[in-house]
């Protein structure tokens, strides 16, 4: 049994998505991090666009993924995100996208800081969303 929060979320793996082998193209796997990211931010009740409302963005400062198993067209796949990290200045998500099986077939970071949107000076996200920063303490991974 986990002692953090999991958000999970289905991905739509399409034919367009696929590379010539068939295989869902490595990229496209950071566009399922978000999915799950994003998800997992509404999961626990706030959201991006409010956090860009307030003047707001948290951009991506690194990103690590391994790739361990394809996932091809056909396939049902799902991304798993959760809190690895969280100091009130910077944000590390983690990630597992795996198969209908529940097999990895990859698995990553992503760190974010908080940026002010007039000038992409970074912020304390402590300080400019306290609410959402102690929601991330109560579920991060411990």
């Amino acid at each position: 049994m986990n002692n953090f929060f999991i958000s999970t979320r289905e991905i739509q793996l399409l034919y367009a998505d696929t590379d010539m082998m068939g295989v869902i193209y490595h990229a496209n796997y950071l566009k399922y991090f978000e999915l799950g990211r994003s998800g997992l931010i509404e999961d626990l009740g706030f959201s991006y666009v409010g956090m860009e409302d307030a003047g707001y963005y948290a951009p991506v400062y690194d990103i690590k993924i391994t790739y361990k198993k394809p996932l091809r067209y056909g396939d049902r796949g799902f991304v798993k995100t959760w809190i690895d990290y969280n100091n009130g200045i910077k944000t590390i998500y983690g990630y597992s996208i795996v198969n209908e099986k529940d097999e990895i077939c990859a698995e990553g970071t992503s760190t974010h800081i908080l940026v002010k949107k007039e000038n992409f000076l970074p912020t304390s996200f402590k300080k400019a969303f306290p609410d959402w920063y102690v929601k991330y303490e109560e579920v991060k991974k411990k």
